[in-house]
């Protein structure tokens, strides 16, 4: 009996050691891709690839794809490994715009593996690709025109008015105010309305149920940090296991109050001047599809020349509007966050500011016009150069469709394989932006952009995928602003946080503690 045992175990220890050699043989010649084809890369270790100093650490997803970024130095591309799969990260602007641009049917996918016959929520315009997205882009585009922006302007320039109110009564009490909290409300508001055509009312309740639905979605937590991370190693994970990219008692709340919505306008003839009624109007085939402004698809690929149908239906358009919401919500109050801080913190272009927005104010009796934000060439300087230093989205990832070779490198991608860009590596750059963690309006004068490589300034992506309600996100974080410059000032407290650090669990770019900030009346108002 003893000699059987000896002998099962001695061919269980035999078996192992192959299978472990076998496992060892498997991951070297992985990562040994990039040293192959020349193309400079980092030292990978068995299992994790280059992604060891991510997972056993408290680093964040943002810092650590900034660090593979600045480890290139000198070099148009660099070679990772993602656990037993090489990747690729961009640097030089040239190849950059080549991946989103010229070889867009090569890198057309965002690298998400989604389930949107059992999950609706997975069937909208961030997560999708091929020609699903590219149909889904085109109906959707019409939303997003000039005309639709100016069509809406009166009901954010109203969400401005309340957030001046809101803010009047915190300014009188003399509290420090947490505008991430704060700002997050009034853009909560804007959405709910321009979106849902629903009153919120989140400014002056902090509770209101829509707007606890949507925290949920990306409350930082420790679960949430997790989850990106597990996105970001192995994106097909989700669809295998049938993870969902949205919890389901958040996906129901919104299903359920699109569905309300629609059947409500419907049976009662009820039309809004909002994008839940185009959205209605792209149902019933109401409303035209068109090419967007500037863009051209390239239909080379397989994938995007088939006509696979995506029709708008009440899940698709609940899927579409939270997307929205999400996208809206975080990016401005974002924005609007981190450009407080800095103009609390530098007073010469707070006051440079305010007296441009005073000057274009008296020109139109003290109100807001559509014309008038964009007479106000110093606000889109100092947005632009929020959106530099502290971008809401940090990276971008695509997923390889067809076999190429990327330019001026050794560089081979395969189908299946991911080009990152670390737009926060990007923005940071010394090269592009001297003396990056200054905080310098200037470096958007046309004198200062004409110098820079076009590709090295990201903020909303580039290309046929370029964020689509760009325009929409513009619009709302200058009128936030406005309305506040307008009346108050902005300083610094005693717990706001210099230097900043920002919040390794939260999904998007956010300040450890929040946003801490004094508001003062202004005098001269």
């Amino acid at each position: 009996m003893l000699d059987i045992l000896q002998s099962y175990y001695m061919q269980l220890g035999t078996i192992s050691v192959v299978v472990l050699a076998a496992i060892y043989v498997y991951f070297k010649v992985c990562h040994s891709y990039w040293e192959k084809l020349g193309v400079p890369t980092l030292p990978a270790s068995i299992p994790f690839g280059s992604l060891k100093n991510l997972i056993f650490s408290n680093k964040s997803v943002i810092d650590f794809v900034k660090e593979l970024y600045n480890a290139f130095e000198g070099h148009k591309v660099g070679g990772i490994y993602t656990l037993d799969k090489p990747s690729l990260i961009l640097r030089d602007p040239e190849v950059i715009k080549e991946v989103l641009v010229k070889k867009y049917d090569h890198f057309c996918s965002r690298g998400f593996k989604v389930n949107e016959e059992k999950y609706s929520f997975h069937g909208n315009l961030f997560t999708l690709s091929g020609s699903k997205w590219r149909n889904l882009r085109l109906k959707l585009n019409p939303t997003f025109t000039s005309g639709k922006m100016k069509m809406i302007f009166g009901t954010l320039v109203e969400c401005g008015k309340e957030l001046q109110t809101c803010l009047e009564t915190s300014e009188k009490t003399g509290d420090v105010i947490e505008m991430q909290d704060l700002l997050s409300r009034f853009t909560t508001d804007v959405i709910a309305s321009c979106y849902f055509g629903i009153q919120c009312n989140s400014l002056s309740n902090p509770n209101a149920e829509f707007r606890n639905w949507g925290m949920r979605t990306l409350k930082p937590t420790y679960k949430a940090k997790l989850f990106r991370l597990l996105f970001f190693m192995m994106p097909s994970l989700f669809k295998i296991v049938n993870l969902s990219l949205v919890p389901k008692d958040v996906s129901d709340y919104f299903i359920k109050m699109v569905r309300d919505t629609v059947e409500y306008r419907e049976k009662n003839d009820v039309k809004r001047n909002d994008f839940m009624q185009l959205l209605i109007q792209m149902k019933n085939k109401t409303l035209g599809v068109a090419e967007e402004e500037g863009i051209k698809y390239n239909l080379e690929d397989d994938d995007l020349k088939s006509n696979t149908p995506f029709e708008i239906t009440l899940d698709v358009m609940a899927a579409q509007a939270f997307v929205f919401f999400l996208a809206g919500y975080v990016t401005s109050s974002t924005a609007m966050t981190f450009c407080l801080y800095e103009l609390a913190v530098n007073q010469d272009i707070q006051g440079r500011l305010r007296e441009e927005i005073d000057s274009v104010l008296e020109k139109n009796d003290g109100e807001i016009t559509y014309d008038s934000i964009f007479e106000m060439k110093y606000l889109d300087k100092v947005v632009n150069e929020t959106l530099r230093k502290y971008p809401p989205v940090h990276e971008l990832i695509r997923e390889c469709t067809k076999t190429t070779n990327i330019s001026g490198t050794n560089a081979v991608m395969k189908k299946g394989m991911q080009a990152l860009i670390s737009i926060m590596g990007l923005h940071h750059d010394p090269k592009y932006y001297p003396d990056p963690e200054m905080f310098d309006p200037e470096r958007f004068s046309e004198e200062e952009k004409s110098k820079r490589p076009h590709f090295s300034y990201l903020p909303f992506g580039e290309g046929p995928r370029i964020c689509i309600d760009m325009r929409f996100g513009l619009m709302q974080t200058k009128i936030g602003l406005i309305s506040l410059l307008s009346k108050y000032e902005v300083h610094p407290s005693q717990k706001t946080p210099i230097p900043l650090v920002f919040d390794s669990k939260a999904f998007f770019l956010a300040p450890e503690g929040g946003m801490w900030l004094k508001i003062v009346a202004r005098a001269d108002k």
